[in-house]
């Protein structure tokens, strides 16, 4: 099993905790979002003020994984397949 990034273990505790939360379904969006590369990583800033600070600082975390390209590679694969069951209940 891959180790997981820190500010990926705390996303992954968050969404599982309650994945039909406002703060989990906006920083799965940012996840989903970095996902995606290709799509020039485009996520509405604005949804960052839906966030309470403790959650803002999280999502700049992921962006800082993306830009240290963390967000790739078997730890992030893991990471979304686990928010993707949690986000659709199959967890």
């Amino acid at each position: 099993m891959t180790e997981i990034p820190a500010v990926l273990a705390q996303l992954l505790s968050l969404v599982e905790a309650d994945p039909r939360s406002g703060q989990a379904l906006v920083l799965y969006a940012l996840a989903k979002t970095l996902d995606v590369p290709r799509g020039g990583h485009m996520f509405m800033l604005k949804k960052l003020a839906d966030l309470d600070a403790e959650n803002r600082q999280l999502a700049y975390g992921l962006i800082e994984l993306m830009v240290s390209d963390g967000a790739r590679g078997p730890a992030w694969e893991q990471a979304m397949t686990s928010l993707d069951s949690a986000i659709s209940g199959r967890t």
